[in-house]
């Protein structure tokens, strides 16, 4: 062995090698690990990262910890996570927000393609398209019928600006021809109870929102936003089957660490995620709310994300949506 080569060993051994960088410490999660959550306690980020981390943290026998950082449409628990160390130890339950943010705002203190490594997608769920019981409309054609017959009459509620409700609704307008008016709230649960009181006329909901009304008679679902039905509600068609071949707007959520987190910490969560999913009692309390289980591969996962963000910013663009 030269000098040279002897002193280039020596350099590396001091600032360390790519190998040596992407290889998990062997007690690994040495200490509790956080799922931060974007939105406030009670909504569907809560219910799927609740229902994963209890059954993590005998896996991972650390205590796995669901943390709310509600705000700025999921951009202050995404900013965190984003610049938090890439040790595997603070991850981010995030979702189609993160896709839409992409394109709604001008300027976002992170990328959500490049500063994350995505881990999996957990779960895809699709939103049910739900009226007043004085909305005389039976089916989304009749819907639209209606609409057309009084252009800007119809107001159609979601649980933000910029939600996927709030986008399938602008999706619907465009690919209708017709002028549904979008009424914005501050989360689902005002909307639900404006809806139910008639003050407006239907709305694009989670199924969590609003499938316990639907079977009490209080609403009527006409449609709902998925690929295929969901068995929560097998007998309500898919929009793609009313009229709209090929339409798919669902919300979804999966696991997201900081970029550059070692590869071994990557495939560990993505090993553990996966079998938490695949659980009988898991995937129970999961589908009875409407939500179809993913359980993906880290790739997959990454590449969903950018087609989200490339399907959405359509939609933002043509619907000129501005964040609140």
């Amino acid at each position: 062995m030269n000098r040279a080569t002897a002193a280039l060993i020596g350099t590396l051994a001091a600032f360390g090698t790519p190998q040596a960088d992407a290889q998990a410490p062997p007690s690994y999660p040495a200490k509790p690990v956080r799922i931060v959550n974007p939105f406030a306690p009670g909504g569907n980020t809560d219910v799927v990262s609740r229902a994963i981390a209890d059954r993590l943290t005998p896996a991972l026998k650390q205590q796995v910890i669901v943390e709310h950082r509600p705000g700025a449409m999921t951009n202050i628990a995404s900013e965190a996570v984003a610049k938090a160390p890439a040790d595997g130890y603070m991850l981010l339950m995030g979702g189609a927000s993160n896709a839409i943010n992409m394109s709604l705002f001008n300027k976002l203190p992170y990328d959500t393609v490049r500063d994350f490594d995505p881990i999996t997608l957990c779960v895809q769920g699709a939103n049910v398209l739900s009226v007043h019981p004085s909305v005389p409309a039976k089916n989304l054609r009749e819907l639209i019928a209606l609409a057309k017959a009084q252009p800007g009459k119809l107001n159609y509620a979601s649980a933000s600006v910029a939600s996927v409700g709030h986008l399938t609704g602008e999706l619907i307008n465009q690919l209708a021809g017709i002028n549904m008016t979008h009424i914005a709230y501050k989360g689902s649960g005002q909307a639900v109870t404006d809806l139910l009181g008639g003050h407006v006329q239907l709305m694009y909901s989670g199924f969590s929102s609003t499938l316990l009304h639907i079977k009490s008679g209080k609403l009527r679902a006409i449609a709902q936003t998925g690929a295929k039905r969901s068995p929560a509600l097998p007998d309500v068609p898919t929009i793609a089957e009313s009229g709209f071949p090929g339409f798919e707007a669902t919300a979804w959520y999966g696991v997201h660490a900081p970029a550059r987190t070692p590869k071994a910490i990557v495939a560990r969560l993505n090993s553990e995620f996966v079998k938490a999913l695949k659980l009988p009692d898991v995937r129970e309390r999961l589908s009875s709310l409407g939500f179809e289980i993913s359980g993906s591969t880290p790739e997959f996962y990454g590449n969903y994300i950018k087609s989200e963000i490339k399907k959405w910013a359509k939609v933002v663009k043509a619907s000129g949506a501005k964040p609140e």
